[in-house]
């Protein structure tokens, strides 16, 4: 029932999308609009895996290079009976970690060299425990869907910034182009921020259920929440990626709107919930 929710909240959004280029274009500028949102989508579907592991510079390793990391993510792909993912790390030195690809027969798993540095075998087992979790809940397809129009809407509200209709006098519209520039990149997070915030409760559950140990995902979640506020992470990340890893890469920023259009529940929600599960009072 949760992802058909999703999936109705991104086909809503995807019409507002098509609703903001018709209005600004007509009949041709919702057509444009439809255009660039299946291009985006198809891009996303096929590419997100080689889209996300680029834009965080990561790489393939091997299972000679980092035994350890391998020995986790086997034992808990054996345990939901899943195909072993790839397994990359990113130069990144902001500690987090992200899941990436369109199914579990197609799926990445990227940590950064950050949390590698910061995080003991029992709080990484936890967090790799979480990021297969949105593999097998196939989050990780919906979560690039929903990145895809959030792109898109931002490339039309830019679209139409520079080129937008004009107004009976011959010129552009200013009021009409702000509202373009600032609502609709605030709409795409909305969309981010609707389809990650459930579903990083819902890994934390999974990945905990999968560890038996919720209390080492809790403790690695309080390491990464302060670690990522003081390492930024690289430009080449985008906040329309931001929903994909497992804290918020870009928290550190811009902290009284944080709150607002955070991809992520906030970190102390998410360890107390982990801290329940531990005592028995919340079912996993």
């Amino acid at each position: 029932m949760n992802r058909v929710k999703t999936w109705v909240l991104i086909a809503a959004l995807g019409g507002l999308f098509v609703l903001i280029g018709n209005v600004f274009g007509g009949t041709r500028g919702a057509a444009i609009a439809l255009a660039i949102a299946l291009v985006f989508n198809f891009a996303m579907y096929w590419y997100s895996d080689r889209i996300a592991i680029a834009t965080t510079r990561s790489k393939p390793v091997t299972e000679a290079e980092y035994p350890e990391l391998y020995s986790i993510v086997g034992e808990l792909s054996r345990s939901r009976n899943i195909p072993m993912p790839r397994i990359f790390v990113s130069d990144m030195m902001q500690p987090n970690a992200f899941a990436t690809g369109r199914d579990p027969e197609h799926a990445a798993v990227a940590v950064t060299k950050g949390i590698l540095q910061i995080l003991d075998r029992r709080e990484l087992r936890g967090v790799l425990a979480h990021e297969l979790s949105h593999v097998t809940n196939r989050d990780i397809l919906i979560g690039s869907v929903a990145a895809a129009i959030g792109m898109s809407i931002t490339f039309l509200a830019r679209f139409a910034f520079f080129f937008g209709n004009s107004d009976e006098e011959g010129g552009t519209n200013p009021i009409a182009m702000l509202a373009a520039w600032i609502l609709a990149p605030i709409a795409a997070l909305l969309i981010q921020m609707a389809v990650s915030r459930s579903r990083e409760y819902q890994a934390d559950a999974s990945g905990a259920d999968l560890s038996h140990d919720p209390l080492g995902l809790a403790s690695a979640l309080r390491k990464l929440e302060l670690t990522s506020k003081q390492v930024p992470a690289p430009a080449s990340v985008s906040p329309a990626q931001a929903h994909m890893f497992i804290v918020n890469p870009f928290r550190g920023r811009g902290r009284q709107l944080a709150g607002l259009f955070s991809t992520h529940p906030p970190v102390e929600q998410r360890v107390a919930r982990l801290e329940e599960m531990a005592g028995g009072r919340l079912a996993i």
